[in-house]
């Protein structure tokens, strides 16, 4: 159901206004689409209706195939009804429903006749239609009348045809391609619109073709644009064959930069502005060929239109992380945007003044943004935040007035992320500046103490804990942690007990002291602040002023290098199977859980401040690496290629559980089962698993690593390598039996009895594919990065895919069979659509890049073909991409 889209006026904050929209329901506009069969049209009516049924599609409503035919039949009457205002709802209706083939038949005869209309707005729209529902049989057949309409008189028609040109490069580019001479006559239309795309589509249809590109932009910068858009345009097709290009060896300059130059003193704000832009972003650009550009931009600042001053602020931005000197002559200028009424035009001059001021101005920017900051919402004061962190790091002489800054605005009101920001850039100046480290660190104990955020409480407790006690002198922040275990909540509590046994630990003055504190603690209404005091009451000694044994030290205080999964998982046996022994933590695996490798491939992002504490990595190829260095048998195998997901071998809630990762190595493979025992009351010992290879004649198996002991609801692993030829995408199918003995579980001692029974357990059988040799990698820029390949390598065949069901099931099924990265999100097919082109990129065995272009289009019938472009830096790789798609 549609939502009420609120607005507030300014004077009137109670009135209400609601969206027209508000209840409608999509069986009840049905109903109402009825009125499109009557005898006598009501044009104004059957036009809300269709309003009502667009804005239903786009808030996500489906409709089924009948609905979706019934009211595609229905509009199809609408074209009888000579009103101009609902003939151009018809044609955005029958664009949205986009009609299947056979139904498209009915409208073609009625579109045809639009487009050969003398109304310049039917023929406009015709052609927009017809271009997005027809296939390419019929666009043969209007191939002509789309010609003449590109070289049309009527601006409105010859852009219609133009940018259905571009929608069409898409899915039918051998047609589009054959338009060049008329789209070359276009871009020298006196039209805007229509020179603007015209020259898109030209470029479009050259882009692959780089001297193609080169000829177009040296022809049309010699001064055939009128047109602003279309200048804008070309401009930025300048700066990407400057970009490949590079400079003149022998001369030193840069080819077309004297037109970016020209473009500079152009008539129209747009093409100045751009022509700047492009000019600062050249590759090692000079200071001399950023001067012009930097002048233009200052004249921006001081521009009556807040969009100008946007711009050129934000630019000059960018500018001084690379060339701070180069925009220095335009603070006078940016100093009187700190007061612009346009709040992101003022951070941004804010930001960009830190970055190129120099030390004597320090002080009187710190003055102008006091009183700026309290205007400003919380996400721009991050910003300006993060600028002053980096001032500081790049003036340290200057610690203490910005520091007292950022301590300033501590104190103020603000949310959490802001909160963060200010403890961040507190913490990494007290970690790079040695000076600041007593006065930041104060700044924090008084901030805590009129904290409303947990998390940051903890986080200054724990680094206060690690830097406090090597401070001058440390006892002066006992007050402020204490403060924190009466005055806070449990989890603060449990953190300040903690910090107080850190400081208690390593200064040995402080010990007695600290032990009065954390005995009070011990009376505390929290189980966890309990525990903690009387974990270090008894293992920090007596609490006389001796020095605490080192290896307390590292056992309350040093890294836990054992998985937290495994340690839950250990504490639980121990509590189900109580023994007489106390908890061993030696007696925890260190191997990583597999199971949870899987849930930690997302990327981490890089921490800052407080979370900046030297961690292993997370991610599961990392883990998989230092598992499988750890292991002598398969030290020397060399460098992890690629690990696969786990592949399950058994079915859910059987006796054991197994599943299968698959480490890839430049010769070698290894198999890591992991197994987890179900059964209470067995233990299993000396598990291996039997592999049959007779289906993969390349491989040879070469060493085994047999698991000693699999307790019940312990996951551990046991591994097989094989040895396979070099740099080979050797593939074949594996049948797998568990070995073990089995040996019965006394549920009352927990210990296994000593007789054991030898079985096996048939596990599924499972395959070694081809898309196991290739490393999923994205580009950010498909185009440049293909452009880059070398064209020698490119290997182009075309393949029948045979019957489906769709053509997003051919594109999914190829790019599972590759196992590469799909790139710019083209594996989402549109619906509807005849053909679809498919970029995907990634790395094969042997570290080799590999790019692939695939085309495919559908028929009648269902039967897919495919085109297949690979380039790789090796033509070998090109090669073997296109035998892994012949054999699947």
């Amino acid at each position: 159901m549609a939502q009420p889209l609120v607005k507030k006026d300014d004077d009137r904050d109670d009135e209400v206004d609601y969206s027209p929209f508000l209840g409608i329901e999509k069986g009840a506009v049905l109903q109402e689409a009825r009125v499109f069969n009557d005898p006598q049209l009501d044009a104004r009516r059957c036009s809300q209706v269709i309003t009502k049924l667009l804005y239903l599609l786009n808030q996500g409503e489906t409709l089924t195939k009948v609905e979706a035919t019934e009211v595609f039949f229905a509009v199809t009457k609408l074209f009888q009804s000579k009103d101009i205002g609902l003939r151009r709802m018809v044609y955005l209706m029958i664009k949205e429903l986009s009609p299947s083939a056979d139904e498209v038949i009915i409208v073609t005869s009625s579109l045809m006749k639009d487009m050969n209309s003398r109304t310049d707005m039917y023929r406009a729209n015709a052609i927009r239609v017809l271009c997005r529902i027809t296939d390419g049989t019929l666009l043969t057949q209007i191939e002509r009348y789309l010609k003449q309409a590109i070289v049309d008189k009527s601006p409105v028609v010859a852009s219609a045809a133009l940018v259905s040109g571009i929608h069409l490069l898409q899915t039918n580019p051998d047609i589009v391609k054959r338009w060049s001479n008329e789209v070359q006559e276009a871009v020298q239309s006196r039209a805007a619109l229509v020179q603007f795309h015209a020259l898109a589509l030209l470029h479009q249809i050259r882009q692959n073709d780089r001297l193609a590109v080169n000829k177009l932009v040296t022809s049309l910068t010699k001064g055939s644009i009128r047109s602003p858009l279309a200048q804008c345009l070309l401009i930025r097709y300048t700066s990407q064959v400057i970009r490949e290009s590079g400079v003149n060896a022998q001369t030193g300059d840069r080819p077309f930069y004297d037109y970016l130059e020209g473009c500079l003193r152009h008539k129209a704000e747009m093409v100045i502005y751009e022509a700047a832009k492009a000019i600062t972003e050249l590759t090692n650009v000079t200071t001399r060929e950023l001067t012009p550009a930097i002048t233009v931009l200052q004249l921006f600042l001081s521009s009556s239109k807040p969009v100008l001053r946007f711009a050129a602020v934000r630019t000059l931005n960018k500018v001084a992380m690379t060339h701070p000197m180069a925009v220095t002559n335009c603070n006078i200028d940016m100093e009187s945007l700190i007061s612009d009424q346009n709040r992101s035009i003022a951070t941004l001059a804010i930001t960009t003044l830190l970055k190129t001021g120099n030390e004597s101005s320090v002080d009187r920017l710190m003055k102008q943004i006091t009183n700026f900051m309290s205007d400003i919402a919380d996400e721009f004061k991050i910003v300006v935040v993060e600028a002053i962190r980096s001032l500081c790091l790049k003036f340290p002489l200057k610690y203490r007035s910005l520091m007292n800054f950022l301590s300033n605005i501590l104190r103020e009101e603000g949310g959490f992320e802001y909160k963060k920001a200010i403890v961040d850039s507190i913490v990494i100046l007290i970690r790079d500046i040695p000076d600041a480290k007593e006065s930041g660190l104060l700044h924090l104990c008084e901030f805590i103490e009129d904290c409303e955020f947990t998390y940051l409480s903890t986080q200054i407790l724990h680094f206060l804990g690690n830097e406090g006690p090597k401070t001058s002198d440390p006892s002066k922040y006992i007050r402020y942690i204490y403060n924190r275990v009466i005055l806070e909540n449990a989890t603060v509590r449990a953190s300040a007990v903690s910090t107080l046994a850190k400081f208690g630990a390593l200064v040995d003055s402080l010990k007695p002291r600290i032990f009065v504190l954390l005995r009070r603690c011990l009376f505390d209404n929290d189980d966890e602040v309990r525990d903690r005091a009387t974990l270090y009451l008894n293992t920090l000694g007596d609490g006389s002023v001796t020095e605490t044994d080192k290896a307390v030290k590292e056992f309350l205080f040093g890294s836990l290098d054992i998985p937290l999964t495994n340690l839950e998982t250990s504490l639980k046996n121990y509590l189900q199977y109580p023994a007489q022994e106390p908890f061993d933590l030696y007696s925890v695996p260190k191997e990583v859980k597999s199971q949870s490798l899987a849930e930690k491939k997302a990327p981490s992002k890089k921490p800052t401040g407080l979370s900046a504490q030297p961690a292993a990595p997370t991610s599961a190829p990392d883990a998989y690496e230092r598992l499988l260095s750890s292991i002598p048998e398969f030290a020397s195998f060399g460098k992890l290629f690629k690990s696969s997901a786990p592949v399950e071998l058994t079915e859910a809630e059987t006796e054991y559980a197994v599943n299968v990762v698959k480490h890839i190595f430049d010769s070698h493979v290894v198999f890591q089962y992991n197994c987890t025992n179900t059964i209470p009351e067995q233990c299993l010992e000396n598990v291996t698993v039997i592999v049959d290879a007779s289906e993969a004649e390349e491989f040879a198996e070469v060493g085994t690593k047999p698991l000693k002991s699999l307790p019940y609801d312990t996951p551990a692993q046991t591994f097989v390598a094989f040895e396979k030829p070099e740099g080979v995408s050797a593939v074949g199918k594996f049948s797998n039996v568990l070995r073990f003995t089995v040996k019965e579980v006394d549920p009352s001692t927990g210990e296994a009895e000593d007789d054991g029974v030898e079985d096996e357990y048939q596990l599924e059988d499972f395959e070694v594919v081809a898309a196991d040799y290739i490393l999923k990698l994205g580009v950010s820029n498909f185009k440049n990065a293909w452009e880059n390949m070398d064209p020698a390598s490119e290997r182009v065949d075309e393949y029948g895919l045979g019957p489906r069901e769709s053509l997003a099931e051919a594109v999914s099924a190829v790019i599972s069979l590759l196992g590469m990265h799909p790139c710019e999100g083209t594996e989402v097919v549109p619906s509807n659509s005849r053909s679809h082109t498919c970029l995907l990129s990634g790395v094969y065995i042997g570290n080799v890049k590999v790019l692939v272009r695939l085309s495919f289009g559908i028929d009648g019938s269902k039967e897919v073909a495919m085109k297949l472009a690979v380039r790789s830096e090796d033509e070998s790789v090109s090669e073997a991409i296109h035998e892994i798609v012949a054999s699947g």
